[in-house]
This record gives C-alpha cells, sequence and structure tokens, in this order.
C-alpha cells in the first residue's frame, strides 16, 4: 500500500503505516480501521474518509484543511478514550454523523469548519481558533456544531460568534466565558450548562432549554432572542416569582 496522492483504500487495516508527514491530498478511504495511529505533519487537504474506525488517533500539525470525515467512529471500544487533533489546519473540513466522542481539539484552526450531527460527548476545545484575519483590523469568525451532542463538552473561552449550533445538546457543558454573541442556539438543550461570563447578546435562544439558565451570570445579553413561554423560565432562575395574574 502506497500512502500518495488520491490513493484510494477500501476495507482496509492502515494501523501498520507511518503516516509522517505523507503527502494524501485527494486520498479516499472507505470502511477502513487505523488504530492508535500517530499522523503528525500529514497532508491530508481535500481527503474523503468514510465509514472509517478511526481509534485513539492522534493528528498533530496535519493539513486537514476540506477533508470530509463521514458515518465515523474515532473513539474506542469503551468511549472513554477519543481521538486528538492538536496544531492542525482543519479550515472547512466536514464532520458528519462522525462519534468523537472525548475528543480533544487543541490550539488547531478550525475556520468555517462544519460539525453535524456528531457525538461530541466529553469533548475539549482547547484554544481552538474559528477566525480568520482578513485583513490588518479586520477579523472574522465561522464554523457550525448543528445538531451535535456536546454533552459534558468542554468549551471554556470559545470564540464563535455567529456560529451555529441550532438544535445541538449542550447539557452540562461547560462555557465559561465563551462568546456565542449572535450565535443560532435555536434548539439548543442549556439544561445545568456552566455559562458564567459568557457573552449572549444578540443569540437566537428560540425554542431552546433555558431552565436553570440565569441572565445575571452572563457577560452580555442585549439582543438575545427568547420566546415569550421562555421568559417566565428565565426570571425564575433569576428568582423572581412569575404569576399568571
Amino acid at each position: 500500500m502506497q500512502l500518495k496522492p488520491g490513493a484510494k483504500f477500501a476495507e482496509q487495516d492502515l494501523s501498520d503505516l507511518d503516516f509522517t508527514d505523507a503527502d494524501l491530498t485527494d486520498a479516499v478511504f472507505e470502511g477502513c480501521t487505523l488504530k492508535d495511529g500517530q499522523v503528525q505533519g500529514a497532508v491530508l487537504q481535500n481527503a474523503r474518509f468514510v465509514g472509517c474506525r478511526l481509534i485513539r488517533c492522534r493528528f498533530t500539525h496535519s493539513d486537514l484543511r476540506e477533508v470530509l470525515f463521514e458515518g465515523c467512529s474515532f473513539a474506542d471500544d469503551d468511549g472513554h478514550v477519543g481521538a486528538v487533533f492538536a496544531f492542525c489546519r482543519l479550515e472547512e473540513a466536514r464532520l458528519r454523523k462522525c462519534d468523537l466522542s472525548f475528543a480533544r481539539f487543541e490550539r488547531s484552526s478550525l475556520w468555517g469548519v462544519e460539525m453535524e450531527a456528531c457525538n461530541l460527548r466529553g469533548s475539549a476545545f482547547v484554544r481552538a481558533d474559528f477566525s480568520r484575519s482578513f485583513g490588518r483590523n479586520v477579523v472574522q469568525w465561522a464554523g457550525a456544531l448543528k445538531g451535535c451532542n456536546l454533552e459534558l463538552a468542554d468549551l471554556t473561552q470559545l470564540r464563535l460568534p455567529k456560529g451555529d449550533l441550532n438544535r445541538s445538546n449542550l447539557r452540562e457543558a461547560v462555557l465559561v466565558d465563551a462568546d456565542l454573541e449572535g450565535a443560532d442556539l435555536r434548539e439548543c438543550d442549556l439544561f445545568q450548562a456552566l455559562t458564567v461570563g459568557a457573552k449572549l447578546a444578540g443569540a437566537d435562544l428560540r425554542g431552546a432549554e433555558v431552565s436553570g439558565l440565569n441572565l445575571t451570570e452572563l457577560a452580555t445579553v442585549q439582543g438575545m432572542k427568547v420566546t415569550l413561554d421562555q421568559q417566565y423560565r428565565l426570571l425564575n432562575a433569576m428568582g423572581v416569582d412569575v404569576h399568571a395574574e
């Protein structure tokens, strides 16, 4: 098996291969297995992984721009050890219906990344960067975590203003000092999420589970969108006794 640009692999165990500094641009992996893989300095731009098992893999200093992971599992059989993406480029990567339980995204560039219907339970985003500079004084943020399970995830100091988190489960997630101003949080479950210092100005929370969300603990709330039904729950969380009449 040769690791080269445009290579195609199907139903193969790749665990014994050395991915260090490999150029796998446009490569296609279908139904493959890679256990305890150390993918360091590899170029996987625009590669496609479909239905693969990438167990306990560690991606470091790798180019994963525009990569597609679809229906892939990154967690071990016990579901306690996930993948690591450290110092990687994941700009405009697409991850769909993947099991990323306990995955760790550390100091990686995630501009424009799109994760949809992924299991990110217990995952951690450590200084993950969703921003891109478009000039000396112009910085923009882009990214989507749509319909994902982010229960117990560590999103401390996450900066994703105007991000799309529609329909995601954020139960007991840590959102301390997170910047989600203008974000789409419709139909999200924020039950018992830790939101001290979070910025939610302009965020759309219509249809979200907001029981326990204390507005007095948030850093910004101006322009936050909620429904009439939700206002009672928010006032109750602040200690206000709301009566129908």
